[in-house]
């Protein structure tokens, strides 16, 4: 396990939400609950910190949750074009190869896009990383397929591993 300096190092809960508020999109809630919620001993592995934010998430109302996944952003979608991405979706959008879009690609990823949140209410969600462009879309064009509940399931999980990522990448 992999020590990290959390509650032990950050010695008020204004610093632990600058350090780890950003982790779930637009929602320093979690992280802020984190703190409220849970010891320094839980929080100080790399493990301990997912788990715990990952329980706070899940146990949150379905109306929360909606919020949450509502606060991503689309996939190569008008806020990366109008750079008003956060910094950490910018930089795993152009980890996946989004800001190297063909025109004709853009296009797939704009007509799916608006077609995802016509059927389902809510924006596509995949972590990014270890993805390419190509395999996004293929993902996004299987995943139409699915009901609304699977894929309210499928963004969540989305939306924990996009933190583990950026949990770890903090470390």
């Amino acid at each position: 396990m992999t020590l990290l300096p959390v509650r032990a190092s950050i010695h008020d809960r204004a610093a632990f939400v600058a350090a780890y508020g950003t982790v779930y999109e637009h929602s320093p809630w979690v992280a802020e609950t984190a703190w409220d919620q849970h010891s320094d001993t839980e929080l100080d592995t790399l493990d301990g910190l997912i788990a715990a934010m990952r329980d706070i998430v899940d146990s949150a109302d379905e109306a929360r949750k909606m919020v949450l996944i509502c606060a991503h952003p689309d996939l190569a979608g008008k806020a990366a074009v109008h750079d008003e991405l956060t910094v950490e979706s910018l930089s795993e959008q152009r980890g996946a190869g989004l800001d190297q879009c063909t025109a004709e690609e853009f296009e797939d990823f704009q007509t799916l896009n608006a077609a995802y949140k016509l059927k389902f209410g809510f924006p596509f969600i995949i972590a990014v990383k270890g993805h390419d462009r190509h395999s996004i879309l293929a993902a996004f064009r299987a995943r139409t397929s699915h009901t609304r509940e699977q894929e309210f399931h499928t963004a969540l999980e989305q939306i924990h591993r996009i933190a583990g990522f950026r949990l770890a990448a903090l470390i």
